[in-house]
């Protein structure tokens, strides 16, 4: 149970953003959920109303409104369309701190966040572990995606085809760096994020390369955790707040001119996330997220904007490439036309577009676990656009909606191949 001084002041904090709310419904018009199941519970109007009455509810049917609160993909197309301005996301984040805090985190939440997560070392050797043996109970499934899938995991995942685990991550390649600024005369901490440490070094190793091709000093530090969105996003705010200090220390250590990485879920979390979440820590922590947090960049809009490239014509016979629009980069961040850029960097693609490029894909982390079911609907609708673009790759600037529409082409028989536009832009260099 958390502190009931903390709970009674992110009620407070509450109260005052849910009046801006007029309950006009745009926000029915562009929620991925709501546009599957039409049930007014599931869009943020209907959630908004019943956070009204949070203290009540507390007290009357606590589990009743955190099944609600979670049943939300935090993609934020509520609030990048909301004529009020309405902030969704914060709202729904402190909800569900507030609703964790009162019922407690499960206890598997808390082997997960504070006896892994929050333990950078631990966790890198737990998956180090899990990486070697995963072949064991997967079998590969689509040679163009790299996916598998696993009948001894199926009780837990369904029909989910993953994309497992590097041999090597990224942190075992390159442990750290801390190289000069060259002919850019810039030089950024690089921030990998998870995914691409874990899952999809390849997409690390390709912003290594793009850096130093353009004379980019890079600031790796060891020790990196995880940016604490998915702790947070379950409510459990002790972890979410140690993760982010751990950060703040890791990178205090450098001096830099802007922070990057390749995951837009990430640079959403340390951007937007940090310093509206940081009230309820010390001032000192609340200066060094500012700080920071004004330093980070998506690592797309990094290369276009501050590095200035212009992409040449493609070639012919271009291979054709189809842009998703991660949630959390074009609906939070204003971020589309530099990853387009990035791609066309590369003369042997031609990027073609799909239709509603910046449609959500379904993922949002844990719901893509907890409501399987509605994930996978929204996701093969993303599927469907993909296809239709008659693309041969499919490029996202976030790894996790590249684990989500991986599993949609491959579950299909697609041959389409899922990469980051870093990578792509890696190629020709």
């Amino acid at each position: 149970m958390a502190d009931m001084h903390e709970l009674l002041r992110l009620l407070g904090e509450l109260d005052d953003q849910l009046v801006s709310c007029m309950r006009c419904g745009m926000c029915q018009a562009v929620c991925p959920i709501y546009g599957q199941t039409g049930r007014e519970g599931d869009v943020a109007r209907g959630k908004i109303s019943l956070l009204e009455g949070l203290a009540k509810e507390l007290v009357k049917d606590p589990q009743g409104v955190q099944d609600k609160v979670t049943r939300c993909l935090l993609c934020g197309s509520c609030a990048a369309n909301c004529p009020s301005g309405v902030k969704a996301l914060d709202i729904f984040l402190k909800a569900r701190v507030i609703l964790t805090g009162y019922l407690g985190l499960s206890k598997v939440k808390q082997v997960i966040f504070r006896g892994m997560l929050t333990k950078p070392g631990l966790f890198n050797t737990m998956l180090g572990v899990a990486s070697k043996f995963q072949g064991l109970f997967t079998s590969p499934v689509n040679d163009i995606i790299g996916s598998s899938c696993s009948k001894f995991l199926s009780p837990v995942l369904g029909d989910r085809h993953l994309m497992l685990l590097a041999k090597t991550p990224l942190h075992s390649e390159v442990p750290s760096l801390d190289t000069p600024a060259g002919k850019s005369g810039l030089k950024v901490a690089f921030f990998p994020g998870c995914l691409a440490d874990k899952i999809f070094p390849r997409v690390g190793h390709a912003v290594l390369k793009v850096l130093k091709h353009h004379g980019v000093g890079v600031y790796l530090p060891a020790g990196q955790a995880c940016c604490g969105i998915p702790a947070l996003s379950s409510g459990d705010k002790q972890s979410y707040e140690k993760l982010v200090r751990a950060n703040l220390d890791v990178f205090a250590r450098g001096k830099f001119d802007a922070l990057v990485t390749p995951c837009a879920t990430c640079t959403s979390t340390m951007k937007k996330i940090w310093p509206t979440m940081a009230s309820g820590m010390s001032q000192s922590d609340q200066q060094r997220i500012v700080e920071l947090s004004a330093k980070v960049m998506d690592v797309n809009a990094f290369v276009v904007d501050k590095l200035g490239l212009k992409a040449p014509q493609p070639k012919a016979g271009a291979v054709s490439v189809t842009v998703h629009d991660p949630c959390h980069l074009k609906k939070s961040l204003g971020v589309s036309a530099q990853p387009r850029t990035v791609l066309r960097m590369n003369p042997a693609y031609n990027v073609v577009e799909m239709a509603a490029p910046d449609t959500c894909c379904g993922c949002g982390g844990s719901f893509t676990l907890q409501h399987a079911e509605i994930s996978a609907k929204i996701g093969m609708q993303k599927r469907d656009n993909i296809v239709g673009s008659k693309a041969q790759v499919v490029a996202t600037g976030c790894p996790a909606c590249m684990l989500q529409i991986s599993d949609m082409l491959s579950r299909s028989g697609d041959q389409i191949a899922v990469r980051h536009p870093m990578e792509i832009y890696a190629e020709s260099l």
